[in-house]
């Protein structure tokens, strides 16, 4: 039986194996192969008998049993007995050699049959491919292949058949007639070669040790004779390089008289192919393996042949290398990893080769090598490099000798500028390093190459990949320099003698820059190593050479260059820690300081980037480092030789301003710190003389230089300047360019402005003390000299130093009483260059100096005259509002020096009102204002507020009163400040809000109250800017209407009409927003403070007329509202009328006049009330056809109801109707919600809509009325006046109102609604409901629908509960359970659910009703799908978790016997439901069902299971939850962990794994359940889903898998098996992949 039934299944599998998808083949493989480690005999045994009987199998069918039976016979070659071999042994020779023609799968597959039966069986499979293998006769080229693979896969055992099969292949090499034979012969060769050099290798482990590379001399060597000289003469290329390959190992095992005899043959033979072939690396590896034994058999043939193999090897190696003829671009000079694994395999060959020979023959090897670094072509070049560091690596013993004649050679490749010569330059350094070559005469040579590629700049442009694959670029050639020093520095110990201290030299010189970062890497460790070896020994030993630099020099050139820390690789860093490592050279007493203020700069660097770093704050750090390590050597000679060394430096950095500008303060320092007063003199007369006055940087580093020095000589600067001013070196560098005027006068202007530079860093930084006695005679007279020009470079100097010496002034601690005979001079120039300046661009900083010069000017004695303040006053505003826009971000540049320069004129605008603190000085400041703060242009205007608020604040900080006075201008200036609010710039309204806020505390300050008191009304103000920020000006307006509540309460009376006489003035302002704020802020005021303006009455309605007379504005005409509204308190139902009869849609006028009508509450409560009896009373729409033929009639509007409901609409948008609203809001709501309901879909009425298509045609915009929109608006706006704003934001933000309007979405914007009134409106819900319980009658059934969707929701909220309505709800809605509407008994059903999420607690208490209605659901209709029966479903899956389990228990079964058909639907609702329904049937029991339910649990097991591979997501979300549920039922703690741990929500999920544990434990624990399992997975095998049916089979399977055998009685094998049959033609391919897999696992029952 057990034979029978697995030799069925492989039956069954082998004749799937047709099947045309690539998968299900695969699938059917591995299931054979399932089958065959159970029982591989069987297995193999039935597909030898399938191969056998079908001979007319296709072969790539054949093939693939070829593989199943090749892969049990490898993973079970123990189990097999020697009948079962030579079965197969006979099969696959027979299935190899079939067919004469070469079919490669099939015959590769058999035989790789017989090489995996060889490994154990090799004298059968030996037995057999001999008999095909006869003397005489020409064998299949696939035995010949297979004796081949044996030779490799199974050496020991096939090299004692190799005598035999040798002397027999020999004969028939002559008679091979076809390439593709001969190739096969020159593969075997090839094997039988190297499984015969690998047995000969292993000896000691072979099974026969006797054996000698002798007995297979005659044979390789006659067939040696044949390949050369027959068969490599061939015109085919594949049989060429076949006989190649073979030749390499075959010239092993040839006699070596034979060898030396063949070699003048064969070596030009093999290199004639390098012409000849496109890929050469067999070619190169066969000519390694020759030169290899030719060598080892000490063939003098060699040296006869070296040049010529020499030269081949060498123009393979540049054709290969460089892409030339026909070879590929290479393996030589290009990386390995950009090359292909082919040219990688060719470049390790060529090499070998050269290897090979320079080991043999050394000395003719660089004489031909060497040579060629002398040529013209590049690539040669290129290529010999590359081959020259290999011998040197490869063979470092035979070249020793030759090192001086290599570095000899070398000395012209470094004078190549050609990038991949000097790349390849640099890897042959790095190779003499490691081997001593760098030691010998002209070693440093080569250290100085590889620092000069360190130092090659970076490139501009970096190369783009693959723009050009021949280009290499500098970048590169330089990064492999920085590597190679500094591997070499660190790694090659012998390197270190000869790298310290000569790279020491490179420090100093400018044309190693780039090169700094490495070289201080490298020469920090090679110190450190030295202090290691000798801790307190000088690192530095001069001994006479004079080519290292000097502890200045050092120090000068790392201190300089550490001025632009992230240069260079972080060159600043490097820079730094190699002054730290020389601190002993540099000066003995340094080491403890440099020891703890070194770390802290390079801290400093690592917190910051190239981007964040201060460059200012980052040069005081190092000038301060300087200036402690000059007090700690105290030594005038030390600093004095420093001083020397930093001036002789100077002029290195011509290139680099940044670093020059730096060590110019690097100078200063030092001189500061020197004792003698002739050195300073000195230096300074040479700095001031050999200068480059002509770049801006170091006028900028001369002057800092000679301010740092004035620190501490004063007077030597001082005279020093003085001295050169006189001299005739002005003249000189003036008279020089006398012919060409204009360029001497530039010259000129240049040395002045460096003067005056000089003049200004003096002032700043010299001692305060001693600055005043010098100012006016030393200082401003030689600046005064210079007022004049035109120069902009020296305008701009002379404003910096006037501006650094004013401060200096104000800043001493006598500047107060200084009295400045000049300021008024000075004030005047300053104004002249501000004048200059272009008006309406910001490009240089004059203007921000020269503003900053009169701010501290101002402050000095004797006062300025009023007129000459104006006039300062006047051209600064003039020179700095006018300009344009500030820049745009991304300049950031312009941006700074824009905000510098409004921080200026605040600065001086405010030093100017601190002289005059009066509220009349103040005025004279807003007067000068006014004009910008009523500009046409935005900017102008923000600046203009920003500043009167700046000024305003100031006053109000430093405002100081001895006695009560009134602040008579204060409704002047309000009335100026707060239309602003309303600005259309954002920055304007903030500060208007600003300056209204100041001046309301000064008038508290006036009052007399104290600085620090806090007025709660003034300090609303600030809280309403957020209000400003909206762009909606609704919200805008209204915050300007809490302003002027807020000025209202805080303006005195007298100043009331001034503030109105200057908002009048406002309501022309060319700002319409302003000019609204001014009618905003009027009527508030009026409404505010009217009852003090009786006198001024007629003035206020004078002005007022004309206002209106002027303007026709929108917001200037709501002063008509009143009159409508008067008129109204008298005939209100003639008004109402009236403007119903308005045409519609009504125009803005009109529905103005309509919002004048909510001004009064009870006025408004009876317009409302008869706008609810014109919708009412009317029918909604009429029905009619536009057409005759027309098929359903339209619904048209009727216009009363439609008029009734858009004047509704603007009455309650008024927020006066607010108490009206409230007194009807539920008998508005409800109208309002079914008026909605009942014109979806209706159209307007006819005239109106011929009206929207003349306006259409005619191009004239018309107002849309649509009438379901308008009810909504209406509702909305009830809702909002109602108070329940939130209600109205809740549906806006969810799309509710939209809903609303739609047919298909109108229940779900129902819901929405109510659920937002329960949520926000629960108190207005009582009377909204009692309404709406009357409309269970309606005629409509649109409107039964909206109203039964809007109960049921409320039930949903606990307020109904809360509120005492739940009962009163529940039996309204039970009662509608009988509706004619279908819609209306589903969303009955819904109602009754949303009880479990509304009032949990009360379910238990109405449960049999609940129970009672949901079941009736079920059966609702005779529709077997109906969407009633589905809500039913939902709503017990709600209410099952929350009803007593005693009501429960009378109607599970009942329910799960009615859903479970439902598992199975097409619709996926219906599915989704019924499982999740049946989940929570499984969670009600709580582990503790009847045995008659837990019947039904077991029966859905498997439907559960497998639809968990549903093609729905919430289908198999529902199947989760189902499964998790079921768990405790079915009382296994192992399978509900199963299901706990795999079916969570939002993990993944392995199906298969899942599948498999489930199964496992089911077996384990319910071994009973097999049968019945089964047959649910069979009912699945027909599943109109392609998953499900891919899962039943799999699910079959992993049950089988698992189960005892004793359980085998409950499986209807045949059944089962028919079944997977059937499976295996099943039209989706996964579905057959997965029946193969589960044929696999049926092994299980035999």
């Amino acid at each position: 039986m057990s034979e029978t039934y697995v030799k069925r299944l492989s039956t069954i599998l082998l004749d799937a194996i047709t099947d045309k998808d690539p998968r299900v083949q695969e699938q059917v493989c591995g299931a054979l192969c399932t089958l065959g480690g159970s029982q591989p005999a069987e297995v193999l045994s039935a597909c030898e008998e399938h191969l056998r009987l079908h001979e007319k199998l296709a072969h790539p069918y054949r093939t693939m049993v070829l593989r199943a039976m090749e892969t049990v016979v490898s993973n079970h070659i123990g189990e097999l007995d020697k009948d079962m071999a030579r079965a197969i042994i006979l099969l696959a020779s027979n299935e190899m050699t079939k067919v004469k023609e070469l079919v490669s799968d099939w015959q590769q597959a058999a035989s790789s049959v017989l090489v995996a039966v060889g490994r154990r069986f090799i004298s059968s499979v030996m037995e057999e491919l001999l008999s095909k293998f006869q003397p005489g006769l020409l064998p299949h080229p696939c035995t010949v292949h297979t004796l081949a693979s044996l030779s490799i896969s199974n050496v020991f055992g096939m090299v004692p058949f190799l005598t035999s099969i040798l002397s027999t292949m020999l004969p028939m090499l002559g008679a091979a007639k076809h390439d593709s034979m001969k190739v096969v012969f020159c593969c075997a060769l090839q094997r039988f070669s190297e499984s015969t050099l690998e047995y000969l290798a292993n000896l000691d482990q072979a099974p026969d040790p006797t054996v000698r590379k002798d007995s297979f001399a005659s044979d390789i060597f006659g067939a040696y004779d044949i390949l050369f000289h027959q068969w490599l003469q061939s015109r085919e290329a594949k049989l060429r390089l076949a006989v190649v390959e073979a030749l390499g190992p075959m010239s092993h095992l040839l006699p070596s008289e034979k060898l030396e005899e063949q070699l003048p043959k064969l070596l030009p033979g093999v290199l004639t192919l390098y012409k000849k072939h496109a890929e050469t690396v067999h070619v190169s590896k066969s000519l390694g393996q020759i030169l290899e034994a030719a060598v080892s058999v000490g063939s003098r043939t060699l040296d006869i042949q070296l040049d010529s193999l020499l030269a081949a090897l060498h123009a393979q190696g540049l054709r290969a290398c460089l892409g030339t003829g026909r070879g590929s671009y290479t393996q030589i000079c290009v990386p390995v990893e950009s090359s292909s694994p082919l040219v990688t395999s060719n470049r390790k060959e060529v090499l070998r080769c050269f290897t090979v020979l320079a080991c043999c023959s050394p000395d003719r090897l660089l004489a031909f090598l060497l040579p060629k670094l002398d040529t013209s072509n590049e690539r040669t070049r290129v290529g010999t490099l590359q081959v020259l560091r290999h011998v040197i690596n490869t063979a470092a013993a035979q070249m020793a000798v030759k090192k001086p004649f290599i570095l000899s050679s070398m000395k012209l490749p470094l004078l190549d500028t050609n990038n991949k010569v000097k790349r390849a330059v640099v890897q042959v350094v790095s190779a003499m390093a490691h081997h001593g070559y760098l030691e010998q005469p002209g070693g440093k040579a080569m250290v100085e190459y590889v620092v000069q590629q360190c130092a090659l700049p970076p490139e501009a442009e970096p190369q783009k990949p693959g723009t050009d694959s021949e280009a290499l670029s500098a970048d590169s050639v330089r990064a492999i320099s920085v590597s190679t020093l500094y591997l070499v520095s660190t790694t090659v110990d012998r390197m270190s003698e000869v790298l310290w201290p000569y790279l020491l030299e490179f420090l100093v010189p400018v044309r190693f820059t780039g090169a700094l970062s490495p070289l201080c890497r490298s020469l920090v460790h090679l110190a450190q190593k030295r202090q290691e070896a000798g801790a307190h020994a000088p690192l530095i030993q001069y001994n006479g050479n004079v080519h290292l630099p000097s502890p200045y020099a050092i120090t000068t050139r790392l201190l300089a260059v550490s001025s632009n820390p992230y240069v260079g690789d972080g060159r600043g860093a490097a820079s730094l820690r190699l002054l730290s490592v020389l601190h002993q050279d540099i000066h003995p007493a340094l080491g403890q300081r440099w020891a703890t203020a070194i770390p802290l700069l390079l801290e400093h660097l690592d917190e910051y980037s190239e981007e964040t770093l201060s460059q200012k704050e980052w040069e005081e750090k190092l000038l301060m480092f300087l200036r402690d390590s000059l007090a700690v050597v105290s030594d005038n000679t030390w600093v004095c030789q420093l001083t020397l060394e930093m001036c002789k430096q100077l002029p290195n950095y011509n290139g680099t301003p940044l670093e020059k500008n730096f060590l110019y303060k690097c100078v200063g320092t030092t001189l500061g710190a020197a004792s003698s007063k002739e050195v300073v003199r000195k230096h300074l007369q040479e700095l001031l003389e050999t200068a480059r006055y002509q770049e801006e940087r170091e006028r900028e580093g001369l002057a800092c230089c000679f301010g740092i020095c004035a620190t501490s000589h004063l007077d030597d600067t001082l005279a020093q300047l003085e001295d050169f001013v006189k001299s005739d070196m002005l003249r000189k560098s003036a008279g020089i360019f006398n012919i060409f005027k204009d360029r001497s006068e530039s010259e000129a202007d240049k040395v002045r402005s460096a003067l005056i530079l000089c003049y200004g860093h003096v002032a700043a930084r010299a001692p305060r003390e001693l600055l005043l006695a010098r100012v006016e005679a030393d200082v401003f007279r030689n600046m005064s000299q210079c007022f004049s020009t035109k120069d902009p470079a020296l305008r701009l100097s002379l404003v910096q130093s006037v501006c650094m010496a004013t401060q200096a002034i104000c800043s001493s601690a006598h500047g107060g009483s200084f009295h400045l005979s000049r300021k008024a001079e000075l004030v005047a120039q300053m104004v002249e260059f501000i004048k200059a300046e272009p008006p309406d661009s910001l490009r240089t900083p004059i203007r921000k100096k020269a503003m900053l010069a009169c701010t501290y000017l101002v402050t000095l004695e004797p006062a300025l005259e009023e007129q000459v303040q104006a006039d300062l006053i006047h051209s600064c505003l003039h020179s700095v509002m006018a300009m344009l826009p500030e820049p745009e971000e991304g300049d950031s540049h312009q941006e700074s020096l824009y905000l510098d320069t409004m921080q200026a004129l605040k600065d001086l605008l405010t030093s100017l009102l601190q002289r005059n603190m009066t509220p009349q000085g103040l005025q004279v400041m807003v007067e000068h204002l006014s004009p910008w703060i009523k500009s046409p242009r935005g900017h102008e205007r923000v600046r203009a507020l920003g500043l009167s608020a700046c000024l305003l604040q100031f006053f109000l900080e430093h405002l100081q009163i001895s006695a009560l006075v009134p602040f008579h201008n204060l409704g002047l200036l309000v009335g100026l400040f707060s239309p602003r609010c309303a600005d259309l710039w954002l920055a304007t309204r903030r500060e208007a809000v600003n300056c209204v806020h100041s001046l309301l505390y000064l008038q508290l300050g006036y009052e007399g109250f104290s600085r620090d008191y806090r007025d709660d009304v003034a300090e609303q103000l600030l809280s309403l800017k957020d209000g400003l920020a909206h762009p909606d000006p609704t919200i805008l307006f209204h915050t300007c209407h809490s302003i002027a509540q807020i000025i209202a309460k805080r303006l005195p009376p007298d100043q009331l009409i001034s503030l109105l006489l200057t908002l009048f003035e406002g309501l022309g302002d060319p700002d319409k927003n302003c000019s609204r704020a001014a009618t905003v802020m009027i009527n508030c005021l009026l409404k505010e403070r009217g009852n003090m303006l009786q006198e001024k009455v007629p003035e206020i309605v004078s002005v007022l007329r004309s206002k209106l007379q002027e303007t026709r504005e929108e917001h200037v005409l709501q002063a008509a509202q009143h009159s409508v509204f008067v008129l109204a308190t008298h005939h209100h139902a003639a008004v109402v009328s009236s403007l119903l009869g308005s045409p519609l849609p009504f125009d803005s006028h009109t529905c103005t006049l309509w919002r004048a009508l909510a001004l009064e509450p009870g006025l408004t409560a009876q317009v409302l009330g008869l706008l609810l009896e014109k919708i009412s009373r009317d029918v909604p729409f009429k029905e009619s056809r536009a057409f005759l033929l027309s098929s359903t009639p339209d619904r048209v509007a009727t216009l009363l109801p439609l008029a009734a409901t858009c004047a509704l609409h603007e009455v309650a948008s008024a927020p006066a109707s607010g108490p009206a609203v409230l007194e009807l809001y539920p008998q508005l709501f409800a109208a309002l919600l079914l008026r909605v309901s009942c014109t979806m879909g209706v159209q307007p009425p006819r005239h109106l809509q011929a009206k929207e298509r003349r306006s259409a045609s005619s191009g004239l915009a018309s107002r849309s009325l649509e009438p379901c929109s308008s009810a909504v608006d209406a509702l909305q706006a009830v809702l909002v006046r109602g108070g329940n704003e939130d209600v109205v934001q809740h549906m806006e933000l969810n799309g509710g109102w939209q809903l609303l309007k739609t047919s298909a979405g109108h229940e779900e914007g129902v819901t929405q609604l109510a659920s937002a009134m329960a949520k926000f409106a629960g108190p207005r819900l009582p009377l909204v409901m009692k309404v709406l319980f009357a409309t269970q009658s309606s005629v409509y059934e649109v409107q039964r629908v909206t109203s039964t969707a809007f109960l049921a929701e409320l039930l949903s909220s606990n307020v109904v509960n809360d509120l005492m309505l739940l009962e009163s709800l529940l039996d309204n809605l039970t009662a509608r359970q009988k509706d004619m509407s279908a819609r209306v008994r589903r969303l009955v059903l819904r109602g009754l659910a949303n009880v479990a999420s509304g009032s949990p607690e009360k379910v238990q208490t109405h449960g049999p009703q609940l129970l009672t209605a949901m079941i009736s659901g079920l059966d609702d209709g005779d529709d077997p799908h109906s969407l009633v029966a589905l809500e039913a479903m939902v709503g017990l899956a709600r209410l099952l978790d929350l009803v007593d389990a005693w009501d429960l228990r009378a109607v599970l079964l009942h329910i799960a016997v009615r859903i479970r058909p439902f598992f199975d639907s097409e619709r996926m609702e219906f599915r989704s439901a019924s499982i999740r329904l049946f989940g929570h049937l499984n969670k009600a029991c709580r582990g503790d069902c009847e045995d008659v339910f837990l019947e039904q649990v077991v029966g859905g097991l498997a439907p559960l299971l497998l639809h968990l591979q549903d093609p729905q997501a919430p289908v198999v979300a529902a199947c989760r939850f189902a499964l998790r549920m079921c768990g405790p039922n079915l009382e296994c703690e192992e399978l509900a962990a199963v299901f706990q741990k795999h079916l969570q929500e939002g993990h993944g999920l392995h199906f298969g794994e899942f599948l498999n544990t489930t199964c496992k434990h089911l077996m384990r624990h319910f071994p009973d359940l097999l049968g019945r399992l089964l047959s649910t997975s069979l009912f699945y095998f027909k599943s109109s889903w392609e998953d499900v049916r891919a899962a039943a089979p799999m699910l079959t399977g992993f049950l089988v898998l698992h189960v005892e055998a004793e359980q085998r009685p409950q499986v209807d094998l045949e059944q089962l098996l028919a079944a997977l049959q059937l499976l295996l033609k099943d039209p989706a391919p996964q579905v057959r992949a997965k029946a193969a897999e589960t044929l696999g696992r049926l092994v299980k029952f035999a």
